[in-house]
């Protein structure tokens, strides 16, 4: 007997009720954990991962095939499924396969044999049911607009990037916005492209606010001091104030990601941790002994 699929609200942590923004939150949160180059050592069970939270995301995100999960389940996106329903042996789709430097997820035609929705690679196929919730008909008008994904580095979602790119054959120079954020469709007119973005070896993403990790000296905590901290434009110097607690965070106001769809930019959040030496010289271990002399 075949595995079940997992429930969409499983997969990403959250309830039936939980509102649009608590869904997007929730599907960055677990595409960032699962993105295949964080687990290059199980790379095949990452991806398996990260295509079931993209899957999940792209019906919960959507009014309409939300409504159709939560009264039909997994039978609204399978042959056969639901009566009148969404796939079949003889649905206008075709899978696709490998474009240039792009992976090429779907388009439409006539004909075509089984479940479109079988090996698609991080795109988004539930696009071509739209015309079919609002009581439209599979066998109806054919769209034809190729879906490509990319993936891109951290920066480059952040600061935006030009890219060259072969599209049908001819080179196609392409412009991705600063502020991208993983999951994104940019419509190009001709062609769709999702971004996929790597994750950062030092700095994570939520929305569109950057947080960091530092460590500190031992000293500097105590002491307080300033100290160099890394953001998405450069390093900047902070004040540390003298007793500064291990996890205590600091906000830099407009140091996070440009808003893609405004004016403006998030915050930068550096989390401080304390650096305790592993090992002490003499002279330190003196001065540590005599602190506990003080110690509340």
């Amino acid at each position: 007997m075949a595995a079940s699929k997992s429930d969409y609200y499983d997969i990403l942590g959250v309830s039936k009720s939980a509102s649009a923004d608590e869904i997007k939150k929730a599907y960055r949160k677990q595409a960032l954990e699962w993105h295949p180059d964080r687990h290059k050592d199980d790379k095949e069970n990452a991806e398996r991962r990260f295509k079931e939270i993209n899957e999940a995301y792209q019906v919960l995100s959507d009014f309409q095939k939300k409504s159709a999960y939560d009264q039909y389940g997994h039978s609204a996106f399978s042959p056969g499924g639901v009566p009148g329903g969404f796939g079949g042996a003889d649905t206008p789709f075709s899978q696709g396969g490998q474009y240039g430097p792009f992976t090429y997820t779907y388009t439409t035609r006539r004909g075509g044999e089984g479940n479109p929705f079988a090996g698609f690679d991080f795109g988004d196929p539930f696009e071509i049911f739209e015309q079919f919730f609002g009581g439209g008909t599979p066998f109806g008008r054919a769209r034809s607009t190729p879906r490509y994904s990319i993936t891109i580095d951290f920066m480059e979602a952040v600061g935006g990037v030009s890219k060259e790119v072969s599209i049908g054959g001819k080179k196609r120079k392409i412009k991705i916005p600063a502020g991208v954020y993983e999951g994104v469709r940019i419509n190009f007119g001709d062609f769709m492209l999702s971004v996929n973005i790597k994750p950062h070896s030092l700095f994570e993403r939520e929305d569109d606010d950057i947080y960091v990790t530092v460590k500190i000296p031992y000293s500097l905590a105590i002491l307080g001091g300033e100290i160099e901290i890394p953001t998405v434009d450069g390093e900047v110097k902070i004040r540390i104030r003298s007793g500064t607690q291990p996890g205590t965070v600091v906000r830099l106001r407009g140091r996070g990601v440009v808003h893609l769809h405004g004016r403006g930019r998030g915050d930068q959040y550096v989390r401080l941790s304390i650096l305790v030496p592993e090992k002490l010289t003499k002279d330190q271990k003196k001065f540590a002994e005599e602190l506990q002399e003080y110690d509340l």
